[in-house]
């Protein structure tokens, strides 16, 4: 699936289930709430964290569907083609960081 069908999924999902979109802020919030969700499981999966019985039920794959799932409701209300900025985003950092992580010693 492309992003961009993605955005239509979202978008018809949303308007067969789900009444319709919650606000930018409420969605910006909830963007946050899943995007904590998930620090919380790669803190524990891979930091020093151990594993709370409440979060045996979660799973990274979940988490991370959850985050694209809002951003993909947020990039619909706002009218972003998340494609084209995506493609966008590369070609900028291709220009800005030519060489810039190649020459990192921290990175070799």
């Amino acid at each position: 699936m492309t992003i961009q069908e993605a955005q239509q999924q979202v978008d018809l999902w949303i308007r067969e289930y789900g009444v319709r979109y919650f606000g930018e802020l409420t969605n910006m919030t909830i963007l946050m709430e899943e995007v904590g969700e998930l620090a919380r499981i790669m803190a524990r999966t891979y930091g020093d964290q151990s594993f709370k019985d409440s979060d045996l039920s979660k799973s990274l794959p979940d988490e991370m569907a959850d985050v694209l799932w809002v951003l993909l409701c947020l990039a619909n209300q706002t009218g972003v083609n998340l494609e084209e900025a995506l493609q966008k985003n590369i070609e900028k950092k291709t220009i800005r960081d030519a060489t810039r992580h190649l020459n990192n010693k921290k990175l070799k």
